[in-house]
């Protein structure tokens, strides 16, 4: 895992960027929690969503919004925090010209951007979105839902409200050749205190499900054991 700047449109973004050598490997973006309560590439839901994707054979970019971090700018409400997501995906792009598939994860406020990034990126072909905040943002956006997918959702999240991102799920599901599988976490609030390892479990087996085409054509060949990647939270 390495420490990485790309040249964003503000000027530095401060990333972290997991390289699986193998050609043709995946990859995905991984977008973090809102910057104005404390959210940085470090939170540890984010960590872990990184984490996963590793775990599974994938090429990982983790990244801090302008003004989090070494990140330079300003907190833009969003608008030029997808301008940053679109960024570090070109970068990520560049750097994995052969990658069989991209992917989009988030978590809260980067769930959010993460849903409005897979509008705008017909490349990105899959998605893992943990506690989407449906009930604060409008996500009217997706209509219709570009991509199949992944949504997690805490039964005692305090911050974002199971029911909205039930029935979020719920319309996602009922549009036409999209597959939305919507799993709760029981006991699980916002940040998945002591419930992070059902909230990777679930992760892995989608994520895992999902590319395994893939592994039988020999594109990917994840890790046998769980890599113990530094913790960075």
């Amino acid at each position: 895992m390495a420490d990485i700047i790309i040249n964003g449109p503000e000027g530095r973004i401060q990333g972290r960027y997991h390289h699986n050598e193998n050609k043709g490997a995946p990859a995905a973006l991984i977008l973090h929690p809102h910057p104005k309560h404390g959210g940085t590439m470090n939170n540890k839901v984010t960590y872990n969503i990184y984490k996963t994707f590793a775990r599974n054979g994938f090429s990982v970019l983790r990244f801090n919004f302008r003004g989090v971090g070494r990140s330079e700018g300003e907190f833009d409400n969003g608008v030029g925090e997808l301008t940053d997501a679109a960024t570090a995906l070109d970068w990520l792009q560049t750097q994995n010209p052969d990658a069989v598939t991209f992917w989009v994860g988030g978590f809260s406020f980067g769930a959010w951007l993460s849903m409005q990034l897979l509008m705008r990126r017909p490349e990105l072909e899959g998605f893992v979105t943990v506690s989407p905040p449906a009930n604060m943002y409008d996500f009217g956006f997706l209509a219709p839902c570009p991509r199949s997918g992944l949504i997690i959702q805490g039964d005692q999240d305090s911050i974002v409200d199971e029911d909205a991102v039930s029935n979020l799920a719920e319309k996602l599901e009922n549009q036409r050749n999209i597959n939305v599988d919507y799993k709760v976490i029981g006991g699980a609030d916002h940040f998945f205190r002591n419930q992070i390892d059902d909230l990777n479990d679930v992760m892995h087996e989608y994520i895992s499900t999902n590319i395994i085409d893939i592994k039988r054509r020999g594109q990917i060949r994840p890790d046998r054991k769980r890599r113990q990647l530094p913790k960075t939270y």
